[in-house]
This record gives structure tokens, sequence and C-alpha cells, in this order.
């Protein structure tokens, strides 16, 4: 089962995506690719790792080249998040941008062929129409191209409000 999970910025995805995951199966994989860049960046990856820290996970930073990475069971596998990943993979050290697509989405679709259970956490970005950088703007881009084939290849994609998800593909696919 493949099962897509988007919603606005602290809306609980990252809550709901553990509670699935630890429903799913006895082996969990934390895949996080939030590159750690400054106070406020170790700050939320040492929040979350306190937030699972009972919960079974075996956790696995990767922040790039999500093709190659090889998980040593199947098992569950949870990403966190398609938006740090597709930063990762856009822009390098300078700033330059690149299109990420094809690492994003091949990385996700290989990931998923090593794994029983995906589970992948996005953001919905882009809705405000605001008025942003090129950079900015190329990234929102890439990222609704990226979020939609993933919406397209999961089974299940749900839209988190408030912390109450909303189904808009296939069915919730275990107790929560």
């Amino acid at each position: 089962m493949r099962v897509l999970l988007t919603g606005g910025s602290a809306c609980g995805k990252s809550t709901f995506a553990e509670r699935i995951a630890v429903s799913a199966g006895e082996m969990r994989y934390y895949i996080a690719a939030m590159r750690p860049y400054d106070d406020e960046a170790f700050e939320k990856i040492a929040r979350h790792r306190r937030e699972r820290a009972d919960k079974g996970f075996v956790t696995v930073e990767r922040y790039m080249a999500l093709s190659t990475l090889e998980l040593q069971h199947r098992g569950v596998a949870l990403l966190e998040c398609i938006c740090n990943l597709t930063a990762n993979e856009m822009f390098n050290e300078r700033g330059e941008a690149t299109d990420p697509y094809e690492a994003v989405v091949g990385g996700v679709k290989a990931l998923g062929e090593r794994c029983d259970d995906l589970i992948v956490v996005t953001n919905d970005v882009g809705a405000d129409m605001g008025d942003y950088s090129e950079q900015t703007r190329l990234y929102i881009e890439a990222l609704g191209r990226i979020n939609r084939e993933l919406a397209a290849y999961c089974d299940c994609v749900l839209e988190l409000v408030c912390g109450i998800p909303l189904v808009l593909k296939g069915e919730i696919p275990w107790s929560y």
C-alpha cells in the first residue's frame, strides 16, 4: 500500500503518518529528508525524534539520492518529507537550481519497490498565489508537478486539515 499525506504547514501530517505507520507493521523505517542547516532545523529534527522515540522506527537520514537507498528489511517506510527532498535535489550549495522531478519521483518509486508499505508526507504549497522570487516560484512549480505524480502513483491520498484526514483518493488502509 502506498499512501500520500498532504496538507498545510503544522496541520498534523507527521503525527498522523506515524500513527498509521505504527499500525501498518512491525518493521518501521523513518526516512528523514530534512537537512539540518540552522538551529531551528536542528530543534525541529530533535522534536520529531522525541515524538517518535518509543514507536519502533529505525531512522534513516537521507537528504538526496533516494533511489539508491537500501533497506535491510521490507517493512513500512515513512518518508518525511517531499518538500525537503525536492529542495535538496533542486538547489546546490550555491543556490543554483536544476529540475528535481526525476530524482524525487524516481526515488520515491524505487523506495516503494523496496518496502511493503510506503507513507509519504508532502506539503500543499502555492495556493496563496504569493509574490515570490523566481527561485521560490520554480520550487513551488516543481513540487506541484511532483505531488501530482505521487498522487497518481499512490493508492491512497489524504489531506490533513487541523489533524483531521480527508480522503481524496482510495481508503485509509489502517486503523489510527
